[in-house]
């Protein structure tokens, strides 16, 4: 890997996009000091270190929730937009013909997915607002339109920031927005380690196995992410004219982690909500009954938690391919599948075939999102979100390098004689 980025650095052009994506990654962490007005960001630094959903959104904002700053919503918004528009493309014909016109109807698409970027932003941050209300200075109408405004503004800068980074800069700018936020809490979390070390609280033996750990899950997630079972793919040969086309074999790469990290960011928002909710209501028979039997680390929590992955993982595959779409257009070509009739016998092996390859990927991110709670069960580490952490880090850093790495052999044609 650091040969790759090594290399790119040497290329004019790459090097020019590499510096631009660090100056606007640079410009993200700036902004996620820059604090909304009239907000006590101490007492609501108190409340997200307890854990929960607030403590999972200030760590894929970098520090920017605790905060309190323009940033404090992230890029939240813009991915809860684009998972909807997805689903609504499946469900509605007309945003499905859209979805299938080529670039220009992609450009629209990415234009709707702006648009209720921002209305989810709005309606989040006037949530957000209401429901921290005790957290305000001021409580007047003025101050909660202008700390709503200011949490949408900043979304929609950081939309247009992600954009600007994918079209300018290497990789997709929203997965590195995400990143950035996440690596900056890396030294935050070294020195919780080195104080929980000084105060006596977790031994070197723990600390030792803690960071072999973390290799070992980098490894599996790295294993896991590159997994992938290669369906053979036949094309017939075909007359046309006087030229002969077919002939050759192709794959259907199925990966075995096939939904990314979307399932456990839709498991951890719908798990932990009503929670979140209760909490504006200390003291209330909801607030009771889910702090004392929904708490991050329970096990009413962990089974819930998996169960919710490994369901939104299905989902969330089914959502994003098309076993019957890819049979369709394999039978359109004059291809086959070895052994498999064309049409609905091929549509049903692929169906069979992912979903068994599925269930591996959703057993591994339901293990890896409750592993922090068996981690603290038998060790004083606490690290809720750990794992979570590691997955989005790993993940998008592959494929960056992949995306460097195509950029390369674009512009060095040597790459296809060696």
């Amino acid at each position: 890997m650091f040969n790759i980025l090594r290399n790119a650095w040497r290329i004019p052009d790459l090097r020019k996009r590499m510096t631009f994506t660090l100056l606007m990654l640079v410009v993200f962490r700036l902004g996620s000091f820059i604090p909304v007005p009239g907000m006590d960001t101490e007492a609501l630094a108190t409340l997200i270190q307890s854990g929960g959903l607030l403590s999972f959104f200030d760590v894929i904002s970098g520090g920017a929730f605790a905060n309190f700053a323009i940033f404090a919503m992230g890029i939240t918004p813009y991915i809860n937009a684009s998972i909807i528009m997805q689903l609504l493309t499946i469900a509605i014909p007309s945003l499905e013909a859209l979805a299938k016109e080529g670039e220009e109807g992609r450009k629209k698409i990415a234009q709707y997915t702006r648009y209720g970027t921002v209305v989810l932003a709005l309606i989040q941050a006037v949530a957000l607002s209401i429901g921290l209300k005790r957290f305000l200075i001021s409580t007047d109408f003025i101050s909660i339109t202008l700390v709503a405004l200011s949490l949408t503004a900043g979304t929609a800068f950081l939309m247009w920031l992600g954009e600007l980074i994918t079209d300018k800069g290497v990789g997709n700018g929203i997965s590195l927005i995400i990143f950035a936020g996440i690596v900056s809490r890396i030294p935050v979390g070294a020195t919780q380690l080195i104080n929980l070390y000084k105060a006596k609280t977790a031994s070197i033996i723990e600390l030792i196995g803690f960071v072999i750990v973390a290799i070992l899950i980098i490894m599996a997630v790295v294993l896991v992410q590159e997994g992938q079972r290669r369906i053979p793919v036949q094309y017939a040969k075909r007359v046309v004219g006087r030229k002969m086309y077919g002939g050759q074999s192709s794959h259907i790469p199925l990966k075995v982690n096939q939904a990314g990290v979307i399932p456990v960011i839709f498991a951890m928002s719908i798990i932990e909500f009503p929670k979140q909710i209760a909490g504006f209501f200390p003291g209330s028979a909801a607030y009771n009954f889910f702090t004392k039997y929904f708490a991050w680390g329970t096990w009413l929590h962990g089974i819930l938690y998996a169960l919710l992955i490994i369901g939104f993982t299905y989902f969330y595959t089914a959502v994003t391919f098309n076993p019957v779409e890819v049979s369709n257009n394999i039978k359109k070509y004059g291809g086959f599948i070895p052994g498999i009739r064309p049409g609905k016998p091929t549509a049903d092996f692929i169906q069979r075939s992912l979903s068994r390859i599925t269930l591996v990927g959703a057993i591994f991110l339901a293990l890896i999102a409750i592993f922090p709670i068996f981690l603290t069960a038998f060790t004083n580490i606490n690290i809720s979100f750990g794992s979570t952490s590691l997955l989005i880090v790993v993940s998008v850093a592959m494929e960056t390098v992949k995306q460097i790495e195509a950029q390369m052999i674009m512009r060095n044609y040597q790459g296809f004689l060696k």
